[in-house]
């Protein structure tokens, strides 16, 4: 007998076993298997696969979902039946270094497999054959990521930490280091002599998109129908990489020699704070992907945390500070949505002012009121996630952007005294006369150490409101700037030492474009492979490892966390959602693949759930901040302060009868 899938005690496994005994009831299983909310709360441990002797770097489905591959540092692939937890094959690879890549060739049936390694190595096998259809050598450093797209069965992409994208063509012979041309781009003509490529991917609506990372904050996207491949420039033996830093430097930082890069053909994206930092902190970009209909990159950032950024629309976000502070030019509001849920089309700043929602709805009042009651006690993370709920609903009220700006202020975890300017300039396109915005935007601009524009808002901020230029919080700040200007701290002013770049490396640095969204909680220094993925038929949350052995869940519509779940002993590196259903596979460290599917609703507890989710997003900023001493006696149960603002003392919420002088109080204690 078929048994009543209408019953709630089912789990994703045994349905898809059904689907296989009786095809009629695809339609309605289907159904079942969508990622929602219920399923995302139920998401507990499946099943522990066994096969690897070390860290498993790299996941990958097949196209159907049907085959599950790994590869790990004991140089292996294994073919996985994920539904009947059973090794398919056990591939010995060949290669001599840890596997960090493995990609199924779109279109060849599961028989052809691609893989890159520590050994430089590439490596294309035919499961049919006893050998590789060939391995290729013509990267110099550790290839870190393999990129295939389904709509191209014939080509993938690499990348290495020579600083090589690589483009190669199955259909026709590959010889190395010979005048064949398949270099799509070289980070180090443009980066100089130190890039190092992290992670490739291919969008996969629009096939010639390339975006890729480096070992830096940028992010690059490229139309490779406008590069024209190059040779692989020339270098010693691949067994003398010691002096790497040291060899084919002529061209770095000068320039692809024949221009094989036009200008037009990239665009750069960056989160803005990270566009002028300062250099005591090494940012990576560890993973990148781009959502289902193409319109997205995610990107996992490695020293910081996950951004999400929109592809099209280039002219929307590309202003970070604008000097003449003209408000309705420099922020982003693709995704604010008027009454009747349709995309607004604003270009006029009166559109904006209209459309800000002064009396609150009664749900939105209350999301509101119990934010400000987390501010009070100091639950910043906790008044942010319900700014955060209040806002995805009501998407123009500046009164909550406001609040939100003044939660990241007090928080100030990596990236929030941004996200409070962005809120800042956001609240003054809706209210240009909101007092408290004001004088948070030039408050926020000085801790960006942008003391020149902080001056010029400020003295906007005593112009506009001069009933408050007596205030002590403005006659403080006003000191705070003057000090930091006559000292040269205004990083505008100071003089910093980089590496050459090219001059389209610069002009394509100056047009970068902002990020859409932000996913915080995770910490990501450990290792440079962890990834970062959509979750779900919508891409409706977001899912990626953390350097605590967790893994954690975010709702991508309100940023906000939704599940931890420890993952893996030490790291969690991996994590690749199934194609078509409810079913996550991560690895890490241990030598073992996880897969997580929805629990029956039988009232189990399930012991890998992480139950403070603040505490834990927290506790990983201090650990993605700690050098490795503090981190040890983390480690050891010691808890730090997340920043010396932690209880201080500054501006609170937008109450309705809090007086102004107090929330101008901005001086930190």
């Amino acid at each position: 007998m078929f048994p009543n899938i209408h019953k709630k005690d089912y789990r994703v496994l045994d349905l898809i076993r059904q689907r296989e005994i009786q095809d009629s009831m695809t339609h309605i299983i289907l159904q079942k298997l969508h990622v929602t909310e219920s399923l995302i709360l139920r998401l507990g441990l499946e099943k522990e696969l066994n096969g690897h002797s070390g860290c498993v770097n790299c996941l990958e489905w097949n196209e159907t979902g049907q085959i599950l591959a790994s590869a790990s540092d004991d140089k292996d692939i294994i073919l996985w039946d994920p539904f009947r937890y059973e090794k398919k094959l056990v591939l010995h690879s060949g290669h001599r270094g840890n596997i960090f890549s493995v990609k199924f060739m779109p279109k060849s049936s599961d028989s052809i497999l691609v893989s890159g390694a520590a050994d430089c190595r590439i490596r294309v096998h035919d499961l049919t054959l006893s050998e590789p259809i060939f391995t290729c050598k013509c990267h110099k450093q550790r290839i870190k990521r393999i990129a295939t797209v389904p709509s191209i069965p014939f080509l993938f992409w690499s990348a290495g930490e020579d600083g090589l994208f690589l483009q190669y063509d199955i259909r026709t012979p590959h010889v190395c280091r010979s005048n064949d041309r398949s270099v799509l781009v070289n980070l180090v003509y443009h980066m100089g002599r130190y890039a190092e490529g992290k992670c490739i991917a291919v969008n996969p609506r629009k096939p010639e998109l390339v975006a890729i990372g480096a070992n830096d904050a940028y992010i690059r996207m490229y139309d490779r129908r406008m590069i024209k491949l190059s040779q692989v420039p020339p270098s010693p033996s691949i067994h003398d990489n010691s002096d790497w830093a040291n060899i084919s430097t002529y061209r770095a930082g000068k320039g692809d020699p024949d221009d094989n890069i036009p200008l037009g053909s990239a665009q750069y994206f960056i989160a803005g704070h990270l566009r002028s930092r300062d250099g005591n902190k090494s940012i990576t970009s560890t993973y990148l992907t781009f959502s289902d209909d193409g319109n997205e990159l995610l990107v996992n950032m490695g020293g910081e945390q996950i951004y999400l950024f929109d592809i099209n629309d280039p002219n929307r976000s590309k202003i970070f500070f604008d000097s003449s502070w003209k408000y309705s030019e420099s922020i982003e509001w693709e995704q604010r949505f008027d009454k009747y849920g349709k995309q607004s089309d604003i270009s006029d700043a009166e559109d904006f002012v209209i459309r800000n929602v002064k009396i609150l709805p009664s749900h939105i009042e209350e999301l509101k009121c119990q934010a400000n009651e987390s501010f009070e006690r100091q639950k910043y993370s906790s008044a942010i996630n319900l700014y955060n709920k209040a806002i995805s609903l009501c998407p123009t009220a500046a009164v909550l952007f406001a609040n939100r700006a003044a939660a990241y202020m007090k928080r100030v975890w990596d990236g929030d005294i941004y996200a409070a300017l962005r809120d800042c300039k956001t609240t003054l396109l809706l209210d240009p006369e909101h007092v408290k915005a004001h004088f948070r935007l030039a408050r926020c601009l000085f801790d960006l150490n942008r003391s020149i524009e902080a001056d010029k808002v400020l003295k906007n901020f005593q112009q506009k409101f001069p009933e408050y230029a007596s205030n002590s919080a403005c006659r403080a700040l006003k000191m705070d700037i003057k000090e930091a200007i006559d000292a040269g701290k205004d990083i505008t002013q100071t003089k910093q030492t980089f590496f050459p770049v090219s001059e389209y490396e610069q002009e394509w640095r100056r047009n970068t474009i902002d990020y859409k969204m932000r996913f915080c909680g995770h910490c990501n220094t450990t290792t440079d492979i962890k990834e970062a993925n959509f979750f779900g038929n919508n891409g409706q949350y977001i899912v990626a490892g953390s350097d605590d052995g967790s893994f954690f869940i975010w709702d991508r519509n309100t940023t906000n966390i939704v599940r931890v779940l420890r993952g893996d002993e030490r790291i969690v590196n991996c994590l690749q959602p199934h194609p078509s259903i409810c079913l996550l596979a991560t690895s890490g460290i241990d030598p073992v693949i996880r897969l997580w599917s929805p629990w029956p609703e039988d009232g189990s507890v399930n012991e890998r759930e992480i139950q403070n989710l603040d505490d834990a997003a927290s506790a990983n900023q201090i650990r993605m901040n700690s050098d490795p001493f503090e981190l040890m006696l983390m480690n050891m149960g010691y808890r730090f302060p997340v920043s010396q603002h932690e209880f201080s003392d500054e501006d609170g919420e937008d109450q309705h009868d809090q007086p102004i002088t107090q929330a101008l109080n901005c001086r930190p204690s």
